[in-house]
């Protein structure tokens, strides 16, 4: 089976078909960097991140490009709130970004281009979109892409052009021709930044960026587009109306777009995560207390592995009980390889598990049916002990980037030092008792620590212990 990838442009499924054979370009729209990233972020970016290393797992040189917005009225309005620069702004929060998606397991991008350091190009676009007639300088300075001039508008998002409103974050101004249209330039505000335009000082719109930094990054058609499923209006929207315009050519083949991430609430209702509502989860917060629950180091990855059981495509709840769930289910995986090692080989894709899991991520990357074909690995290696399938349970999970740490490591949890220093005495106590054959010493110190959570292994190279 070769690669399928479903196109929200399309709404089908369909092989995969690069434009230059052996390579991808691929381009996911990144954060506007005003604030810490949320969980909503990171399960759109932990996709993508899959997705980039099956590709590469398959043999393709990925060239992937995930922009950050660093000029947009959020950030003007949060620097002028704390006192600061947009610049100093930025980089705080570009930064905590890459540190968040690092401790999430992604790769960096090939190219991480900044909106401020492409206003040349982003000029060079409006101008081809007004000389084609596409855009014009509207009544309040600001120049406006004419939405109904572009006769497939809507296609992406399925809508009709007469059901459509205008983007979120553009309000309707008495300029416009139109409702519809969005603004490409910006007129410049008194102490906002601005740059230099044949238009006049002025910024760029938000949906002018991807299209300029795509093209000039990956040229005037990609293979895939990608971003959160906030996204397929009126952002990709715009982006296909001024890129196809401009050029004439289609702007990418395949769009992709992660599902929706709702938080559960105790009793089971499920929310948008929300400020107003109290239920909103920075990654920070997120592997801040997943850290502190599960061990550190491990948090992170429990974190990664929730994430990823489910398809991309798919809603996925959010909550403490649901990380939990992923947190026992990871577990297992991580005793079947305690105490075992591979036989060194490199992954054979003609083997029975390896073959399932590569079926799976053939089709539209299907991590949730992948992740069940791990299970059946352990729990094969749980009755065989066969190194060559603990071979195949690391290698298969190194392409997802997890069961990448020490299993006893990962097993023994939120542990703190001087609880290690305890356990390890009442292990020696223990193994005293047992040769004084104080049985009813052993047992009692066995059952205690299975009171605190903590189950002793007897094997041939001694007692080891572990964190339920």
């Amino acid at each position: 089976m070769s690669l399928s990838i479903y196109s929200t442009f399309s709404r089908e499924q369909k092989p995969f078909e690069p434009i230059e054979a052996g390579r991808v370009r691929m381009y996911v729209c990144g954060v506007t960097v005003y604030d810490y990233c949320h969980i909503g972020h990171g399960r759109t970016f932990v996709a993508f991140d899959v997705i980039r290393r099956w590709l590469e797992a398959s043999g393709y040189e990925v060239v992937f490009v995930r922009n950050i917005t660093d000029v947009d009225d959020k950030i003007i309005r949060r620097a002028a709130e704390r006192g600061i620069t947009t610049d100093e702004l930025t980089d705080e929060f570009a930064r905590a970004m890459q540190e968040d998606m690092l401790a999430l397991g992604c790769l960096a991008p090939t190219h991480e281009p900044r909106a401020t350091e492409y206003i040349p190009a982003m000029l060079d676009l409006v101008g081809k979109l007004e000389e084609k007639g596409f855009a014009y300088k509207a009544e309040d300075g600001d120049v406006d892409y004419a939405v109904r001039s572009f006769r497939p508008y809507g296609h992406l998002s399925g809508k009709s052009i007469d059901d459509l409103r205008s983007g979120e974050r553009v309000a309707v101004a008495a300029g416009k021709r139109d409702p519809l249209d969005f603004v490409l330039w910006k007129r410049a505000k008194p102490g906002e930044p601005q740059w230099d335009s044949k238009w006049g000082k002025g910024r760029p719109g938000w949906h002018i960026e991807c299209s300029a930094m795509s093209m000039q990054l990956l040229g005037e058609t990609i293979d895939i587009h990608g971003g959160g499923p906030d996204l397929v209006f009126p952002h990709h929207e715009n982006e296909i109306a001024q890129s196809e315009a401009a050029t004439g050519k289609t702007f990418a083949n395949y769009w992709m777009h992660s599902g929706p991430l709702r938080v559960r609430r105790a009793d089971g209702v499920e929310e948008k995560m929300s400020k107003s509502l109290g239920n909103f989860w920075t990654i920070r917060d997120a592997l801040k207390d997943t850290e502190a629950a599960y061990g550190e180091g491990n948090g992170a990855e429990v974190l990664r592995f929730f994430l990823l059981r489910s398809h991309y495509r798919s809603p996925i709840s959010f909550s403490s009980g649901l990380i939990e769930e992923a947190h026992k289910a990871l577990k297992r995986l991580y005793t079947a390889l305690e105490g075992r090692t591979g036989d060194g080989e490199a992954l054979d894709w003609t083997e029975p598990f390896a073959a399932r899991f590569k079926a799976a991520m053939d089709d539209d990357f299907n991590t949730a049916l992948a992740v069940s074909v791990l299970f059946e690995l352990a729990g094969e290696i749980n009755r065989t002990g066969s190194s060559a399938l603990v071979r195949q349970l690391l290698g298969l999970g190194r392409i997802l980037n997890i069961l990448g740490r020490e299993p006893a490591a990962f097993l023994r949890g939120a542990v703190k030092a001087d609880d290690e220093e305890r356990i390890a005495s009442l292990v020696a106590e223990r193994t005293a008792a047992k040769k004084a054959r104080d049985f009813a010493k052993a047992d009692k110190i066995r059952a205690d620590l299975l009171a605190e959570g903590i189950e002793l292994l007897d094997g041939p190279q001694g007692t080891t212990w572990r964190r339920l």
